[in-house]
């Protein structure tokens, strides 16, 4: 396997160990947004014009509103269908409808996504470019994809660590840990949970080199 396919191997299986609820994957989401300059809210209930509706992550700057849905799964061969792409058109179609404030403006949805860790079926990506609705997968679209936001914002997922065991990956999670930037910020969480510093340092070197 070339050193590029491998890399992206790990990266994929990366994400797919942040399970196995999608929350984790949801913080995610929302990292790669404020990497990107927006604010965020997570797990939002919102009114629509016909019904309320649950949010997974609402990002927002001056200029822009974007509402997401997030589908994940922790096995890389289950893909995200076209009954998904289908209700979320319709969510996305009665949040349309109304006005929002956020970041003291009044402001209409700008762009709905569907964001999901693995792929989408032809089926949905057929109805989803007919039918216009956003959507971000591992391999879609062709650019801007799941995968080049990665690598274009270094928001490599903290599963992506060599040096960490499964246990500790899922203490880290547990703790908020999300991507590997923000560990350099919380090493006092890494010692409450009994890592030497020896260890601190190597995984601080293992972030570097990533």
């Amino acid at each position: 396997m070339e050193k590029s396919s491998a890399f992206r191997y790990s990266l994929r299986r990366a994400l797919s160990e942040l399970g196995p609820s999608g929350f984790p994957f949801e913080q995610f989401v929302a990292e790669i947004f404020k990497a990107q300059g927006y604010k965020v809210e997570t797990d939002k209930m919102i009114k629509g014009y016909c019904a309320e509706h649950e949010l997974d992550v609402i990002a927002y700057n001056d200029k822009k509103l974007i509402m997401t849905e997030v589908k994940f799964h922790n096995q890389n061969g289950i893909k995200t269908d076209l009954k998904v792409a289908l209700y979320v058109k319709a969510r996305f179609d009665d949040l349309r409808k109304m006005r929002f404030n956020y970041g003291g403006r009044e402001m209409m949805l700008g762009e709905g996504l569907l964001i999901t860790n693995t792929k989408f079926t032809k089926s949905a990506i057929s109805y989803a470019m007919c039918a216009g609705v956003g959507m971000i997968g591992w391999n879609y679209p062709t650019r801007g994809n799941l995968h080049d936001l990665i690598v274009k914002n270094k928001m490599h997922p903290i599963t992506s660590l060599a040096s960490l065991s499964m246990d500790e990956k899922k203490y880290l999670i547990s703790k908020g840990f999300v991507i590997c930037s923000t560990v350099a910020d919380k090493i006092s969480v890494l010692r409450e949970g009994g890592f030497s510093q020896k260890r601190i340092d190597g995984i601080i070197e293992e972030i570097k080199a990533l």
